[in-house]
């Protein structure tokens, strides 16, 4: 390759300019975000412009010896990027040719800014030489046959021993999360299917036995950010990072992926994988077994991928978007009718009448009562697992009806455990479970499984919000304001999290913060439950003209929805209405209320606890006696 020679420090072509000393491309003066990679390629087209680089010099260039990635599609990615971030086109080139089967060449006329150099350089003209550029290739050269002749004299040419030497030399990688999958299919429709296999291969990667997987929820709110990669995985608290794309074309799915270890933005591994939609499954399987390879990690045992119905599993994505994206009853309700589609289409579909356990579980208590969704939910995720019982989901959701609504304590924490044991990463589960703990065994322990639901899924809105609850029902009241103005922060529209933070606040004396916080939480927008919370908080602030008001006018909504009989007890209560509180409760004894699992602990109990007919409503729940 030609030696370059002069001593700039920056080169120009078009409205772009590489600055070499600091590594940075600019467009009319604003910084372009652009990798490692593309970057390093960028600077090799331009040390000689209007010559052939070939693909071998750019292999030895740009990807170290200690480097595991197929090159081919390593180098496809790589340019793909600049080129992006360039705006040019293979097809059409204004900057970079491809000649086929052996490079690439840099055609646009590179100039050096006044006072650098003089004049304007022809792409046949040679670049004057850039000592950083002798300094670089001297070490990697010298590194490079360092590295050959040890590789020599330890493994005699033995190219097996030597990868994994060099892997080896790798820092272990014990953690990883899944960015959101890039849509690249020129139609905005298909982003769902591109999130939902992010979550679908997040799901996969959960079943490695020693890979810590961050959960869904946080992974996805990364999605469009421009955070650089060793960012993300600090804020997430990562070894690796997994990116790509998802191209749909009809039935055909290509996912191109990268695994990048964080320290020092390294790229591990890339490939692309391309096949037919029904035999998806196989392929979430295939890209998992790769990553597990490069990461040297162990794979539980799963059953074979089956395939897929097409057009039963693009309505379990769409259904699996909808439950994850719920912000509303209609929401839930239309991720239900899809995964019904799914059940439909394919009545063998077990990942289907999971998600659809999950859906109707959501629904009891915030918008239906439970006598309603429930049983549903418990046949749904009976029938999962009759068809795959290893589904993580659905074995969590079996046992959060048997807890939450069945109060079979027994059952309840075997499914819940069985949920964890299949997926040790499983976010939601591990939530679920710290409420089995909080509700019937030590507050210490339950923190602490909420603690590894919270570092699993970080970002998780419905986990925060949980937490500032434990806190509340353990009496410590700061630890939950502190929780759940976290949780506000990431949406300042939970009214269940303004609720639990206002809870807090009024148990503290802190009435007026308590009033404002609860402000926004009204009908139409709030669910029924939080307004119906709103009342006990007003009555304990002193606003009882307020509270009756609101509890009247929830008496006028219940004529028309369902509203939590439990929470209504709790506005009575906190009013002094001792005998309506219990009339309350014992219909939220007959609904079988998932909030009554927090009747031993619940602080605006407090005033009830020495009436007789309260330890009587403990004893028929099962709960055990509160410390």
């Amino acid at each position: 390759m030609p030696a370059p020679a002069s001593t700039t420090e920056r080169v120009q072509f078009g409205v772009f300019e590489l600055d070499l000393q600091n590594a940075e491309l600019r467009k009319s003066g604003v910084k372009v975000k652009l990798q490692e990679q593309p970057l390093k390629i960028l600077q090799t087209l331009l040390e000689n412009p209007g010559q052939i680089v070939t693909r071998e010099e750019l292999r030895g260039r740009i990807w170290p010896a200690n480097t595991f990635v197929e090159f081919d599609q390593g180098l496809y990615n790589a340019m793909a990027r600049l080129r992006d971030a360039l705006g040019d086109a293979s097809e059409n080139p204004r900057f970079i040719q491809t000649v086929a089967r052996r490079g690439y060449k840099f055609i646009a006329p590179v100039t050096l800014p006044a006072g650098e150099s003089s004049p304007e350089i022809s792409p046949k003209t040679e670049v004057s030489r850039w000592p950083w550029v002798h300094r670089w290739i001297s070490s990697v050269l010298a590194g490079l046959l360092g590295g050959a002749l040890l590789l020599v004299v330890v493994f005699g040419f033995d190219v097996a021993g030597a990868r994994e030497w060099l892997r080896s030399r790798i820092s272990p990688i014990r953690s990883l999360a899944v960015l959101p999958l890039q849509n690249l299919s020129n139609d905005p429709q298909q982003d769902y299917f591109a999130d939902e296999m992010t979550d679908e291969l997040i799901t996969e990667l959960a079943q490695v036995g020693n890979l810590r997987v961050i959960s869904r929820t946080s992974a996805m709110s990364y999605k469009g950010t421009k955070k650089t990669l060793p960012q993300i995985a600090r804020e997430l608290n990562v070894d690796a990072v997994l990116e790509g794309s998802v191209v749909r074309s009809g039935d055909r799915v290509r996912i191109t992926a990268q695994l990048i270890q964080a320290q020092g933005d390294r790229h591990i591994w890339a490939h692309s994988y391309e096949r037919d939609l029904r035999n998806v499954l196989a392929l979430q399987g295939e890209i998992a077994r790769d990553i597990v390879g490069e990461v040297r990690a162990n794979l539980r045992p799963t059953p074979s991928a089956r395939q897929v119905n097409p057009e039963s599993y693009e309505a379990y994505l769409r259904g699996r978007h909808d439950l994850n994206n719920a912000t509303s009853e209609a929401d839930l309700e239309s991720s239900i009718s899809n995964f019904q589609l799914a059940i439909a289409k394919n009545p063998q579909s077990g990942l289907a009448y999971s998600g659809l356990a999950v859906a109707y579980a959501a629904l009891a208590d915030f918008y239906r009562a439970p006598k309603e969704v429930m049983p549903k939910a418990k046949e749904a995720a009976t029938r999962a697992l009759h068809l795959d019982e290893t589904l993580s989901e659905a074995h969590d959701a079996l046992g959060w009806v048997e807890f939450a609504y069945e109060w079979n304590w027994p059952l309840a924490e075997q499914n819940l455990k069985r949920a964890l044991e299949l997926n040790p990463y499983n976010a939601l589960a591990h939530d679920h479970y710290a409420y089995f703990l909080a509700s019937l065994r030590g507050r210490d322990e339950a923190f602490a499984e909420n603690q590894l639901a919270r570092e699993l899924d970080p970002f998780s809105l419905a986990i925060l919000a949980d937490s500032s609850f434990y806190f509340y029902m353990g009496r410590q009241y700061d630890r939950a304001i502190d929780q759940g103005q976290k949780a506000l922060q990431l949406d300042p529209r939970c009214y269940t999290c303004r609720t639990y933070v206002a809870l807090s606040e009024v148990q503290k004396g802190q009435f007026r913060e308590a009033t404002q916080e609860i402000e926004p939480v009204k009908f139409p927008e709030a669910a029924p439950i939080d307004v119906a919370t709103t009342v006990s908080i007003l009555a304990l602030a002193g606003e009882t003209t307020r509270a009756t008001s609101l509890e009247k006018s929830l008496q006028v909504q219940m004529m028309q929805r369902y509203v939590c009989p439990y929470e209504v007890a709790t506005g009575y209560t906190a009013l002094g209405k001792k005998d309506d509180a219990f009339k309350w409760l014992q219909k939220s004894y007959e609904a079988h209320s998932i909030c009554l699992i927090w009747l031993n602990s619940e602080p605006r109990f407090d005033p009830l606890r020495s009436d007789p007919r309260f330890a009587a409503l403990v004893r028929q729940v099962g709960l055990p006696e509160r410390n």
